[in-house]
């Protein structure tokens, strides 16, 4: 496995893989719904961006990890409204997100 972190679009969860095993999580996310769709695949960690503003929703993307094409990231945000395709994570786990992944490191969506 070379995956430094996943997401289970269908349990709505994401968890951090260190060396092969589960580091941290699984965690609750929030996904992107019909309209803007979270996108599954393998992909690489773009950028960061620790401060964020989306230019397309005007919305705050605190712990941006930058992962898939069209802006799509994990990122701090509500739990309780659906996303325009990124991974919303908690406080806490966006912060932990955004220290772990690195520039080139794989994420797995499923």
């Amino acid at each position: 496995m070379t995956a430094r972190a996943c997401v289970d679009l269908a349990g709505r969860t994401s968890w951090l893989i260190k060396d092969g095993v589960v580091s941290r999580g699984p965690v609750p996310v929030m996904i992107g719904d019909e309209i803007d769709p979270t996108p599954r695949g393998t992909f690489a960690v773009e950028w960061k961006a620790e401060q964020w503003t989306s230019r397309e929703y005007l919305t705050q993307m605190p712990y941006a990890v930058f992962f898939a094409e069209g802006g799509i990231a994990f990122h701090e945000g509500p739990q309780d409204t659906s996303s325009a395709g990124c991974v919303k994570l908690s406080h806490e786990n966006a912060m932990a997100w955004f220290e772990y992944l690195q520039v080139g490191d794989q994420v797995q969506i499923r």
